[in-house]
Formats: C-alpha cells, sequence, structure tokens
C-alpha cells in the first residue's frame, strides 16, 4: 500500500447486520455480493458467535457456504473462542478476528470474564488460527471512552493492544465502540500506540454516535494510518445510547477520503446502491449522508 492509498474494511454484513433486525440470508449474500462487486476487498462476512447471544449471525456458516468466493477479496469472520474456530476452520475462512476490551467494566459485561482471561482464550484462539495457516486480525473496544467507565487513558488500551499484537494479530483495529471520541483524543491515542505498535499495523473503527469519526479519522491521516473500518450505509446503531447511529457509512469514508487525496478503489455509486439495497430489505432510512445528497444524480 503506499501512502496515496487508503485500505477500507467493510464491516456491514457482521457488525452492522448484527444490531438490526435479522435479514433473510439472500439478502445478506446480494449485499456482499454488491459490496465486491463495489470494489471492496475486505469484508466481515459474519461471526461464528453463540445464536442465542446473536441471533442475526445465526446463519453465518450458510452465508459463507452459499457465498461464490473472490481470490481477491478476504471473508473474515469474528471468532472469539476455539468452538468458533473450528467452524470457521471447516468453512475455509482464511482470517479470522478476535476482540478484547480497554475496559475491564465492558470486558465484564460484554464477555462475561475479565480482560486478562479474555486475553488468555484469544492467545489460544490465535495460536491454533496461526497452525491452520489463518490470518487474525485483534480489535480492542472502548479506547475513546468506555459506557460504564467514562474516559479510557491510553495506558489501558497499550496494554491491552501490545498483548493481542505480541501474541500474533497482524493488525490492530482501535474501536470507539460508543463514538464519544473527539480529533484530538484520537490522535493522542495512536500517537501513544505508535510508539509500541508500527502505525501501519493500526487500524481505525471509529462509531459516529456523536458525529466525529471522520473528524477524528482526519486527524489521524498525517500520522500515517491507511486502514479503516467502516458499514455500508451506517448499518448498526449503538446499543448503549438508543435511537443514536453507530458504524460510520462507508460512503461517507469513501467521499472524504478521495477528497483528501486518497484512493480507496472504491465505486461509491455502486456503494450508495448496495447500502440502499439492503436498507430496503430492512426498511429504514440509509444514513450516509453522502448516500443522501447524492442519491438523485444516479438515478436511484
Amino acid at each position: 500500500m503506499t501512502e496515496k492509498q487508503a485500505h477500507i474494511v467493510e464491516v456491514g454484513p457482521r457488525d452492522g447486520l448484527q444490531y438490526e433486525q435479522p435479514v433473510p440470508l439472500q439478502a445478506k449474500i446480494r449485499l456482499i455480493e454488491q459490496l465486491i462487486e463495489a470494489g471492496v476487498r475486505y469484508i466481515e462476512a459474519g461471526s461464528f458467535v453463540s445464536p442465542k447471544r446473536v441471533p442475526q449471525m445465526a446463519d453465518t456458516a450458510e452465508v459463507l457456504n452459499q457465498l461464490k468466493r473472490h481470490d481477491q477479496v478476504t471473508y473474515c469472520t469474528l471468532t472469539p473462542n476455539l468452538k468458533g474456530l473450528e467452524l470457521a476452520q471447516a468453512h475455509q475462512v482464511k482470517e479470522i478476528a478476535v476482540f478484547a476490551s480497554a475496559s475491564e467494566d465492558f470486558s465484564q459485561r460484554n464477555l462475561n470474564c475479565s480482560i486478562a482471561e479474555s486475553i488468555a482464550q484469544f492467545t489460544e484462539v490465535i495460536h491454533q488460527a496461526k497452525a491452520y495457516g489463518m490470518q487474525v486480525r485483534g480489535y480492542v473496544s472502548c479506547v475513546l471512552g468506555c459506557p460504564h467507565e467514562g474516559r479510557i487513558e491510553p495506558q489501558q488500551v497499550i496494554d491491552v493492544a501490545k498483548q493481542l499484537y505480541d501474541q500474533g494479530c497482524y493488525q490492530i483495529s482501535l474501536g470507539d465502540t460508543i463514538g464519544v471520541g473527539t480529533a484530538n483524543q484520537a490522535r493522542q491515542l495512536v500517537q501513544s500506540l505508535s510508539s509500541v505498535i508500527p502505525v501501519t499495523d493500526l487500524a481505525l473503527h471509529f462509531h459516529d454516535t456523536y458525529g466525529q469519526a471522520l473528524s477524528n479519522i482526519c486527524a489521524c491521516l498525517d500520522l500515517g494510518v491507511r486502514t479503516f473500518d467502516s458499514s455500508v450505509a451506517g448499518l448498526g446503531g449503538c446499543p448503549f445510547a438508543e435511537g443514536a447511529s453507530g458504524n460510520l457509512a462507508t460512503e461517507d469514508l469513501v467521499y472524504c477520503l478521495e477528497g483528501q487525496g486518497l484512493s480507496t478503489g472504491l465505486n461509491l455509486h455502486q456503494l450508495i446502491q448496495a447500502g440502499d439495497a439492503i436498507c430496503q430489505v430492512l426498511q429504514k432510512r440509509n444514513q450516509s449522508k453522502v448516500a443522501q445528497a447524492l442519491r438523485h444524480k444516479i438515478n436511484i
């Protein structure tokens, strides 16, 4: 990747849809197909988690079975334990993701274990995944704030991120899970982390709950971050702020990055079409500001 290229991780089919009402299997498959047609080359296709906890992801195996795989596309699944890893391996998944929290309280409530216990569990998953020849991506949630603890200090994030990185995660995605961070906080966090993890191995997963995601990303561009997570149509919400938006819309991110002179390789009009199509299934409005502004120009 050159200095003028940006890599977008499309999380809509997993992180987006897991907070929406369940959608039919074929609608998920069509969404992924449309994203690929728009140029997306990294897609979170689902997660192997308990269907009782996340019923929206219960059909991940079937999604993978029915997808027409493309060699140039990475289909990642969230795989928090060894059982999930075995399912991922059985369905020819080449890359998985694990997620820890920088907040002790959030870890207890969301993962039912301490940060230390979660790292120990993920260490087993990472080592076994690498034995299978899989790549492992690591998420750290609540990096700029926690719904229970409030402000999270950079050192808390560094401690967790460094452990995942040292265990073998090739990239660490920093998640502002509740979208409360501001540009200066985001920049300071990346600067602090870059002293222990190469900035080229960091990604930003900033939610837009307070409308700050794009400004936070822009504040980190000159530090060298070039990988960004987003969700087409802004799919997903924030479970800790009822009625608020969650994920940053991929359409808005592409428009912003291209405007900054970075190439994403994605077709904005096709992204808008993909977002509108899944929103019709969900019977909701496309949350992307760019999609709302440009729709009339592309006859949607």
